[in-house]
């Protein structure tokens, strides 16, 4: 399992992992953007700060599969 991951890694960091590296960066952003934007909406409200973090934890979670639907890898 280790082994699979660091494979992984030496082919990102190489390059050769992703084929349209600019489109995975660009959806990633959206989805981490979209976390952020619901966590400090969530936050205004006065409630616990372990709720905002779970629901904005929950959005991103749902969102970045529908983002990275076309995600290729080489």
């Amino acid at each position: 399992m280790l082994k699979i991951g660091f494979y992984s890694a030496k082919l990102f960091l190489q390059g050769k992992l992703i084929r349209d590296p600019a489109y995975f960066i660009r959806q990633t952003t959206i989805g981490v953007s979209i976390g952020l934007l619901s966590l400090l909406l969530l936050v205004q409200i006065a409630t616990p700060l372990c709720i905002p973090i779970t629901v904005s934890s929950l959005v991103t979670g749902m969102v970045m599969p529908f983002l990275l639907k076309d995600f290729k890898t080489k």
